[in-house]
């Protein structure tokens, strides 16, 4: 059984009845129940596709931080081979909320940087819910260098809802440190891909998303505050995230619209979560055409970045 959202109601009531009408048929009961669950089948379809087919950006909000949602290791376990993690920042110590090292797509040598929120509270407590603190903006730095030193490609899974807000990681420069980290990404002389697979939130986000490609999934968000912090800015009052949701533009069709990413990749009805395996291989496909397109440009990767994030909002 699903995690279900709120909208997701009518289509929880009927998974749920089809799924003790199947309990019964195992359980070798004298009725016929294929017919019944086959038309309850058919109207769960029909509502999934119903609450899928207009979803508010809060909606999409709801979607983007599903606990089932496919998570950074699952995209580096599927897509990549020869994966070989690096740890630290060579100066306080290592942060587990972001992921990096090399490996092999498709054969060709990558670096990979990506932020991990966790499947289980183990898990996720462990990452942080992939807030990364300073420790973990400066090991992305010194991946980066090091795909600039043996001139290989960066690709990075952004999904935090932004970098670890505590006394701790301000004491040890949290914003320096993602200052440092998006700088060191707009020098890199590699293509970078980056790809929003959850959540894309603030400061947090763009210190790995600075890239030449950005993609979003269809139901991910990416914004510069959470819409409760929006809403509390605003409003004085975070019930309001779902207004705060809807004029921020944080949706993948809305950031497509003012140019702000390059492309959105579809996921199957109902979210990432269910289809995980469709949803990595479309990631997938679109970060190889993504390289395919940036190494075969014979142009400066420097100079084209500059070039798109200065023009963001020119045209607006």
């Amino acid at each position: 059984m699903y995690n279900y959202l709120d909208f997701e109601k009518p289509v929880a009531d009927l998974e749920g009845k089809i799924l003790e009408l199947k309990k019964l048929n195992d359980g070798g009961e004298a009725v016929d129940v294929a017919d019944e669950i086959a038309r309850l089948e058919k109207r769960a379809t029909e509502a999934l596709n119903d609450a899928y087919r207009a979803l508010t950006p809060w909606q999409k909000t709801q979607v983007a931080r599903h606990p089932d949602r496919p998570h950074c290791l699952d995209y580096v376990k599927h897509l990549f081979t020869d994966f070989t993690a690096l740890a630290g920042d060579r100066s306080f110590g290592e942060d587990n909320a972001i992921i990096g090292g090399f490996a092999r797509f498709n054969g060709q040598p990558v670096a990979i940087l990506g932020q991990e929120k966790g499947a289980d509270t183990k898990s996720r407590l462990k990452h942080n819910f992939g807030s990364a603190r300073p420790e973990g903006y400066r090991k992305a730095v010194r991946i980066m260098k090091l795909a600039d030193r043996f001139d290989v490609p960066l690709v990075t899974l952004v999904d935090t809802a932004g970098a670890y807000p505590g006394v701790g990681a301000e004491e040890r420069g949290q914003a320096e440190a993602i200052a440092r980290s998006i700088s060191a990404s707009l020098a890199l002389r590699v293509p970078v891909v980056s790809v929003v697979i959850g959540e894309g939130g603030s400061g947090g986000a763009i210190a790995i998303a600075t890239a030449n490609k950005v993609y979003m999934l269809e139901h991910s968000i990416y914004s510069v505050i959470s819409p409760e912090g929006a809403a509390s800015i605003l409003w004085h009052d975070s019930t309001r995230a779902k207004d705060a949701a809807t004029s921020m533009k944080i949706t993948a069709q809305n950031l497509l619209e003012m140019k702000i990413i390059d492309g959105i990749i579809q996921e199957p009805v109902g979210g990432a979560h269910r289809g995980p395996e469709t949803v990595i291989a479309a990631a997938g496909k679109q970060i190889a055409a993504a390289l395919e397109e940036l190494a075969g440009a014979n142009m400066d990767c420097r100079e084209h970045r500059r070039e798109k994030f200065l023009a963001i909002g020119r045209s607006i």
